[in-house]
């Protein structure tokens, strides 16, 4: 039968695939709109099979929160190519991508793949996505936050996204901004000192102790040198107590106090494409 242009529009609509392909898919199901739907998914299938040992290292990191700033949702969907991940329609999917994440908050990231996506799980439409892009493309992070203020950073280019919690809601953005940006910068490990797994203190302890000793300290001062570096390790690996990049002369725990009474991170989160 007949294909017209309005068919390969409407099919193209449904599914965003290319002109040409969309067109080939009704061509090949006699006109079926179904068929040739599933016709397009198969060819993302095919291609993603096809390509499923390719590094997926390029894509777009998109964090995003609610209205009332309470919830906070970041995903990184990766493909293979700059090329690719700088296409506008990909950062489109992107960010439609995190908005299914904020609406459903779910609990980790194979919750995120089942969501349902215009009919499809999340997953399939990624994989529908490689059909048309002809690159391996994943879905490699999802994470959530809630806290009283959800504070996002997305960094120029989308490599490289954050999301911080705070335990107050009242009190300048701008400071949320500041810390997510801090967050973006120096990658703490951890909010705090406390919140510093035991087995990094252990290895920082070990790092500082083995360096002494090749340093010809005394080995029975090699534990407190240890001690020292690991104080040191803290104030320059956990968010609290880094100096604040737009003024070195405060911590981060100094200016949030400063700006309101309290005012602390609750939770954080950070995803750079590796």
């Amino acid at each position: 039968m007949a294909i017209t242009a309005a068919d390969v529009a409407k099919l193209r609509k449904a599914t965003g695939a290319g002109m040409m392909d969309c067109k080939k898919a009704l061509t090949e199901a006699d006109g079926d709109f179904d068929r040739a739907i599933q016709i397009i998914r198969e060819k993302g299938q095919a291609i993603a099979n096809k390509r499923a040992d390719r590094d997926a290292k390029e894509g777009a990191v998109i964090a995003k929160i609610t209205d009332d700033a309470k919830k906070g949702a970041i995903i990184a969907l990766n493909c293979e190519t700059d090329f690719v991940a700088k296409n506008e329609d990909f950062v489109k999917l992107a960010h439609k991508l995190c908005d299914i994440a904020l609406a459903n908050m779910p609990e980790n990231l194979e919750a995120f793949l089942a969501l349902d996506f215009d009919g499809k799980t999340v997953e399939e439409a990624v994989i529908a996505q490689s059909g048309i892009t002809g690159e391996k493309m994943e879905v490699a992070y999802y994470d959530k936050v809630t806290a009283d203020k959800v504070v996002p950073y997305i960094h120029m280019g989308n490599k490289l996204a954050t999301l911080i919690g705070f335990n107050q809601a009242d009190f300048d953005t701008q400071i949320g901004k500041d810390v997510a940006m801090q967050v973006a910068a120096m990658s703490p490990v951890a909010i705090d000192k406390d919140d510093v797994p035991e087995e990094v203190i252990a290895e920082e302890l070990k790092i500082g102790k083995e360096k002494a000793r090749q340093e010809g300290k005394p080995e029975e001062m090699l534990d407190k040198i240890a001690q020292g570096r690991l104080n040191k390790f803290f104030k320059e690996a956990t968010l609290l107590n880094q100096a604040s990049v737009k003024d070195n002369k405060v911590t981060i725990k100094q200016m949030l106090d400063n700006t309101s009474k309290g005012l602390t991170v609750v939770a954080m989160k950070r995803y750079a494409l590796k």
